[in-house]
């Protein structure tokens, strides 16, 4: 039971997202729509019998009282195991104190409608958070990959692909040696068939890439390679379709034809050391997590990679489940994977290593190869992880494109800072004439890419 002590250290902090005070129970309308919003997130405290302000008065408390608080407790919907606590203070009145659970399922409701959190007050819900937490309720039993694959066999997967699975997951000990590569006794193992008929996680693993569509549009990878920093020019542009171990090798295979090179050039030698821009096993993990967790129910998702002069994001359609935030990504935090079965078959093939840990390793990864660590987001309907360069890249293009030239001397300057003329031309890997490269640090100059300090002799030039 709540204590006295308890009651001053929770006044005594105010009113915040998991805290709320009500003068009395005449306010308990308005007290129940605050616990079904504190029901709907983190949990909190409401308590009766203390002023706005954080002042403890107590009230006088009936039978009556609490008939009417149970009352107002029935509206709330479905049903919380909730029993207010009674703390009598030494004037003999007494605080009435609701705790609810957070996390505890749901979506709730007061009297029909749903409630959420948002700091200190409480708010009606957006229609598409109450229609995602609706999803979360019914996913356990009812998820999107364990229903019938209609219209689908085993022939029409890549039993190929079931094969090597579980080779790969017997040679690393995830799996013990079930004695038969027959596609059918695997799949019932994997739990991928039920009653004689595959799931749907059946087909997003193993699909042929000829059977996709146009029953399953959602096995879609979008690939963009954008000139510049915004999605106004393709360089490249492709649509692919098929299992997700296809969709990852063919992810793969675009980053290796667009992945920016990052030039080193090492001081007084003529050779540069060219790296990739961002590390490929930080970004094979953010496709595997994108490709094992996004939600698959919706038909016109799709796992996207974008990639820009000054960045790449790797989105995924859906939202966070089960209450996750951003913020919560970058913190150990409890795996609760959208899609199971998907994950579970993941892991047996080696592609993830541990559920939970996925973006905690991306950002490991990211920060071992010297980049920013990476930024994860939720941004109209699709999970976003946005990876920013480890150093330097010239642009491809400003109010005008650029030049091999004009990047080659950018990057020059982004790795030997300040100089002339002279040493800028000793830098570049290919032979130019030394006008050549005055007349291109102008036009940099003209875009305000590149500033000079000096004259004559003493003119050094430096990135803008």
């Amino acid at each position: 039971m709540m204590t006295i002590r308890e009651v001053e250290a929770l006044a005594s902090g105010g009113e915040s997202d998991i805290i709320e005070f009500k003068r009395s129970t005449g306010q308990r309308s308005d007290a129940m729509r605050t616990i079904c919003g504190m029901l709907n997130g983190r949990g909190g405290y409401v308590l009766f019998g203390v002023t706005d302000a954080g002042a403890i008065e107590g009230q006088e408390v009936s039978t009556r009282t609490m008939e009417d608080i149970a009352h107002e407790l029935r509206k709330i919907d479905p049903q919380p195991a909730l029993t207010p606590e009674r703390v009598v203070l030494e004037s003999g009145r007494e605080v009435i104190v609701l705790v609810a659970p957070g996390n505890s399922g749901g979506p709730f409701t007061y009297d029909g409608r749903p409630n959420v959190r948002n700091g200190p007050l409480t708010a009606a819900m957006p229609h598409e958070r109450y229609r995602q937490l609706l999803l979360e309720r019914i996913h356990p039993l009812h998820r999107w990959e364990t229903q019938p694959a209609h219209g689908f066999g085993i022939e029409d997967l890549d039993t190929r692909e079931i094969v090597v699975t579980i080779e790969e997951a017997i040679r690393r000990s995830r799996l013990e040696d079930p004695g038969t590569r027959d596609p059918e006794r695997l799949l019932r193992g994997l739990r991928l068939m039920h009653d004689g008929q595959l799931r749907n996680a059946a087909v997003i693993l193993f699909a042929r890439a000829d059977r996709v569509l146009p029953h399953y549009p959602q096995c879609l990878l979008r690939l963009a390679r954008f000139r510049g920093a915004d999605k106004t020019e393709f360089i490249d542009h492709r649509r692919e379709v098929g299992n997700a171990f296809d969709l990852l090798v063919r992810a793969q295979r675009f980053l290796m034809d667009h992945l920016p090179v990052a030039g080193r050039v090492v001081p007084n030698q003529m050779e540069r050391v060219d790296e990739p821009l961002y590390p490929p096993v930080a970004l094979r993990e953010a496709l595997a997590n994108a490709l094992c967790h996004r939600d698959y129910a919706m038909p016109g998702g799709s796992v996207g990679i974008a990639m820009y002069d000054d960045r790449l994001e790797i989105t995924s359609t859906g939202r966070l489940p089960f209450g996750l935030t951003p913020r919560d990504l970058v913190t150990d935090h409890t795996s609760l994977p959208w899609n199971p079965l998907i994950a579970s078959v993941f892991y047996l093939r080696g592609i993830i290593e541990q559920w939970g840990r996925g973006t905690l390793k991306i950002r490991s990864l990211a920060e071992q190869a010297g980049l920013v660590a990476p930024e994860f987001d939720e941004r109209g309907g699709e999970v976003v992880v946005r990876f920013n360069p480890m150093r330097y890249v010239a642009p491809s293009r400003v109010s005008r494109p650029l030049s091999p030239l004009q990047q080659q001397i950018l990057q020059v300057l982004a790795a030997i800072g300040s100089a002339s003329i002279g040493e800028i031309h000793g830098q570049l890997a290919s032979e130019v004439p030394r006008p050549t490269v005055k007349d291109n640090l102008q036009i940099l100059r003209q875009l305000e890419l590149v500033r000079m300090t000096g004259r004559g002799r003493g003119t050094r030039w430096n990135l803008a």
